[in-house]
């Protein structure tokens, strides 16, 4: 079987071939350069509610690439509630949705913190509050002291995509990591943010989350790279729709002996994806804003209010009355008649379609 890159004297002197990626760097700081310039030109209220969505998608963009799919306002209101931003229809988040979002916070929040053992530790423990991955205790907060296999396929047939650094060799590995990240190198920390998730990834030091942990790192060095706690990207977006290749190209790099072009020009041409993926993210956010903008001054109880941000949000599966009244916790009745208070005033109308249930959708105005 091949080597892996770990098993080569002096691994961690990675090399690339700067010609063959200088091209699309140099796109990806235009493009981080434009967002951070066109949305300085907007509002406070526009800023952070592009910074809520951002940061609300990475987290569950995040976790759903390691298959957990968590609750989309419960992670919402769990980061609204700890930046300060009063939205309408807050939700108590439980305690797995709090650790992810503690953890993105304190990434990109405080990305000009040094990256140490505690720091780590913490993380992992936020993200496994009850010391077990589904029903398996793993060790939390800590090194792993066992070996780790990356394995798929049913019992008696596993196939082994990766096997990671020796246990004996974590902390060792780990120290040399956190010394070449927190120290003063002259590196671009685009750059280094496409290292040190590699990197990371190759070590793999916990029991479970490394994948989560390691793109919270990408985000702390992408944070550092704009120069701003504000987010208007989201890495993680696009890694799960390009997950498949995500895979495939770390299981190439890993067997290596130190040459990681191919995975760091892969990482700038996702993260110009996820760049150009923003724009259709603020056009939805000025949409949203404008719209609120217009009826200042119009009633909406509450129950409107919360169904008309969900809608902007970009509201999943068809909206029906009986939908709705999930939503706001309301009779049948109330729903309907909410729904038509909406219609009249022009901001919802019925889908042009048959069938015996009735969807509404935003008028083609706010669309």
């Amino acid at each position: 079987m091949a080597k892996y890159i770990y098993e080569y004297k002096n691994w961690t002197n990675f090399t690339w071939r700067e010609t063959d990626i200088n091209a699309i760097f140099g796109e990806v700081r235009n493009l981080q350069g434009k967002i951070i310039g066109q949305m300085n030109t907007l509002g406070f209220k526009t800023k952070e509610e592009a910074t809520l969505t951002t940061l609300t998608l990475d987290v569950i963009k995040s976790s759903e690439i390691e298959g957990e799919k968590l609750d989309y306002d419960q992670v919402r209101s769990s980061i609204a509630r700890r930046l300060g931003i009063n939205i309408a229809g807050l939700v108590p988040a439980n305690r797995n949705v709090e650790g992810v979002v503690e953890m993105m916070l304190d990434a990109t929040q405080n990305y000009q913190k040094p990256l140490t053992n505690k720091r780590l530790f913490g993380w992992h423990s936020a993200l496994f509050p009850t010391g077990h991955s589904g029903m398996h205790k793993i060790e939390v907060g800590r090194y792993r002291t066992g070996e780790m296999q990356i394995v798929s396929g049913a019992m008696g047939k596993e196939k082994i995509h990766y096997e990671a650094v020796p246990a004996n060799k974590v902390k060792e590995e780990m120290d040399k990591f956190l010394k070449w990240f927190n120290g003063n190198s002259p590196l671009d920390p685009v750059l280094k943010s496409a290292i040190s998730h590699f990197w990371f990834i190759i070590i793999h030091p916990f029991d479970d989350g490394n994948g989560r942990i390691a793109r919270a790192i990408s985000d702390l060095l992408l944070a550092r790279a704009d120069k701003t706690t504000e987010r208007y990207y989201s890495m993680s977006s696009q890694i799960l729709v390009e997950r498949k290749q995500y895979y495939e190209m770390l299981q190439k790099v890993q067997h290596s002996s130190g040459d990681i072009t191919d995975w760091i020009d892969w990482f700038l041409h996702c993260l110009k994806n996820s760049l150009l993926a923003t724009e259709t993210t603020l056009q939805k956010i000025l949409r949203k804003t404008e719209f609120w903008k217009v009826h200042e001054s119009a009633k909406f109880n509450e129950r409107q209010r919360l169904v008309l941000n969900k809608l902007f949000d970009g509201f999943e599966g068809k909206l029906k009355s009986s939908k709705w009244a999930k939503i706001a916790k309301c009779s049948p009745d109330t729903a309907l008649r909410d729904i038509k208070d909406l219609i009249d005033k022009g901001i919802l109308r019925q889908e042009q379609q048959g069938g015996r249930s009735t969807n509404y959708e935003l008028a083609d105005f706010w669309k």
